[in-house]
């Protein structure tokens, strides 16, 4: 079983900047890619950025240009690193891992972005 530490949401004016990161542990199976997904209120969850074992990335065109991501292969950890944030930004965001063939999520971390 894999489990998902997620840290760095919180309250930010627009125009703000926070960076979350999700640390992966108990897999016996390579971490093929790790990512965030958000989910605000009345709305389904969406990718949000997602980075593989060897780097390469892909954002969803919300944030294209404003989040960057980022990953620690020794750590088994991902960063998102998000920028001119606006309140559409606001949901709660979940880190998502995919070992061998199975995914996992986080609980997922409130972030809120005031105008």
């Amino acid at each position: 079983q894999v489990h998902l530490v997620e840290s760095g949401g919180g309250l930010v004016q627009a125009g703000g900047s926070l960076r979350l990161s999700c640390t992966a542990s108990g897999s016996t199976l390579p971490i093929i890619a790790m990512g965030w997904y958000r989910q605000a209120p009345g709305k389904q969850r969406e990718l949000v950025a997602r980075i593989t074992y060897g780097g390469t990335a892909v954002y969803a065109d919300s944030v294209l240009g404003r989040c960057t991501i980022s990953r620690d292969n020794a750590k088994n950890t991902v960063y998102l690193e998000m920028n001119t944030l606006a309140p559409e930004d606001t949901a709660v965001y979940y880190c998502h891992t995919q070992a061998g063939p199975y995914t996992y999520w986080g609980q997922g971390t409130q972030v809120t972005v005031t105008s």
